[in-house]
């Protein structure tokens, strides 16, 4: 007998889990860390800046833990996404067009995510997925290295411009272009390996299967709004999933323990697709 999908799903959770509690680096505490009287990380203390008087964005990132009913944003912010529905927090729910409905529809049980199949994830949920990320701020790119299967995605901070949405080969991660407005951090990104490509693990924005398209224009706004706390903004621009754009808030908290990035290499050894009875 085949071991259930539930059963087989949850005893790679708890083995990857299990695995990243117990193998972790040594501590290496940041000797630029602000302390409060007591001695510990003052996470409410300014955001710190780079020599030219930007916002430093650089660090270990992890996904907040606080969550939010839904209509119950704080006055002028989108609703929070969530890793399983980044619709979550609309009332009305999400803007699809019949493309985008049916393929939530056909991706219920999520047994072709990404994530699954150790394919690079989504934009947001790379953005919400537990595992940690690390920004790396330099002065003509910023590259953001995701815990999560290893991604690496590189936002070009030179001038040059977007280019046209069909131009490029699409890229798993987008081609991402980014500019300061203000202490705001503004990134535009397109050419996506959308869902319409019909492969496998394609054009995923969360858990749930919400789908993107290679029509997609995403929209970044990364805000440090003090020493320990990352805000974005995600703005989703499909015309071919979604009838209008909409826009969606991601949190971030800062680790300032000294905790380390370590290895995670999903391919070595992938056998989810035998273990759900669906490689031929």
């Amino acid at each position: 007998m085949k071991p259930s999908f539930t059963v087989v799903v949850s005893a790679a959770i708890v083995a990857a889990f299990s695995a990243s509690l117990s193998a972790q680096w040594p501590l290496n505490p940041k000797p630029n860390i602000p302390k409060g009287a007591d001695g510990k990380p003052n996470l409410k203390a300014p955001a710190p800046r780079t020599a030219d008087g930007k916002p430093d964005l650089s660090g270990i990132w992890m996904r907040t833990n606080r969550t939010e009913a839904p209509g119950t944003a704080p006055a002028g912010q989108p609703p929070l996404a969530t890793f399983g529905d980044i619709g979550y927090g609309f009332k009305e729910g999400l803007p699809y067009r019949p493309l985008a409905l049916d393929l939530v529809k056909k991706r219920a049980g999520a047994l072709d995510n990404p994530d699954a199949l150790c394919l690079p994830q989504g934009p947001l949920e790379y953005h919400l997925d537990p595992q940690p990320r690390e920004i790396l701020q330099l002065p003509q790119k910023i590259v953001i290295v995701f815990e999560s299967n290893y991604g690496i995605r590189t936002i070009y901070m030179d001038g040059r411009p977007l280019p046209p949405q069909g131009e490029p080969q699409p890229y798993w991660h987008g081609y991402s272009i980014g500019r300061w407005e203000g202490d705001t951090l503004v990134v535009t990104s397109n050419n996506f390996r959308g869902a319409l490509t019909g492969l496998p693990g394609d054009g995923w924005l969360d858990g749930k299967g919400d789908p993107f398209t290679d029509a997609l224009t995403l929209t970044e706004r990364f805000r440090r709004v003090n020493f320990g706390t990352l805000q974005i903004d995600v703005t989703i621009d499909d015309p071919k999933a979604y009838t209008r754009p909409f826009t969606v808030r991601v949190e971030q908290d800062i680790v300032a323990d000294g905790s380390e990035m370590i290895e995670f290499i999903c391919h070595e050894n992938q056998k989810f697709l035998k273990l759900t009875g669906r490689e031929p």
